[in-house]
């Protein structure tokens, strides 16, 4: 058995979990994962899991507007 896993979902890498103690800690990849930092998971299956409904819960920001329409909004 290993202690240390890549944890990977559709937006690619979510981070790794690495063996402590009893069960595996997460380190998040990017900032979409940084709510699962430091979480301790009993397998990687466990975290990758949690990753997976990270992602799903995790919500886009809008588009920033496009320059002509900031300048309209600052117009009135």
């Amino acid at each position: 058995m290993y202690d240390t896993y890549i944890i990977e979902t559709r937006k690619g890498a979510a981070g790794i979990v690495v063996r402590d103690g009893h069960g595996f800690r997460f380190f998040a990849a990017t900032q979409d994962f940084y709510g699962l930092e430091g979480q301790v998971f009993g397998s990687p299956k466990e975290a990758e899991t949690a990753a997976l409904r990270h992602i799903g819960s995790v919500r886009k920001l809008p588009k920033a507007p496009r320059g002509d329409d900031v300048a309209l909004q600052w117009s009135s």
